[in-house]
């Protein structure tokens, strides 16, 4: 499952996404409908779901700061605003890497892409590694 953030509503990501991916695809507001999601409260949203993989471009407020688990991935874009349908493609980029390419292996990590990189760290290893895209 791929759960995008809801600032990336808008923008038929969900449609370009499920377009190569066969898992479901929701946005992080399908989770707790007609509420106001907090940041703090998007973990616990995570955490009921069968190992999702959190999409956002809220890098700063995601990035070295959220309460990473087990059973949960959180991939954080660097991208700006007006380059947010690249996300798609980039996405698929990083599911097809070796250290991605499964949910076993994506859960536990927060990840940080650039234009060219990859920065993540793990629940059991917080030194941050990088890899080239």
């Amino acid at each position: 499952m791929i759960v995008l953030d809801e600032q990336l509503l808008g923008r038929d990501l969900e449609e370009l996404i499920s377009a190569w991916y066969r898992g479901n695809v929701c946005f992080i507001t399908d989770l707790r409908p007609d509420t106001i999601i907090k940041d703090d409260a998007i973990p616990m949203l995570l955490r009921q779901q069968s190992q999702p993989t959190f999409v956002t471009i809220n890098e700063r407020d995601f990035w070295r700061k959220v309460e990473i688990d087990n059973n949960f991935c959180v991939i954080c874009f660097t991208f700006p605003d007006r380059r947010a349908r690249e996300i798609s493609s980039s996405l698929r980029a990083i599911l097809k890497h070796p250290d991605f390419n499964t949910k076993t292996k994506r859960m536990a990590k927060v990840l940080r892409v650039t234009d060219n990189s990859v920065a993540y760290y793990s629940l059991e290893n917080r030194e941050i590694l990088e890899i080239a895209l």
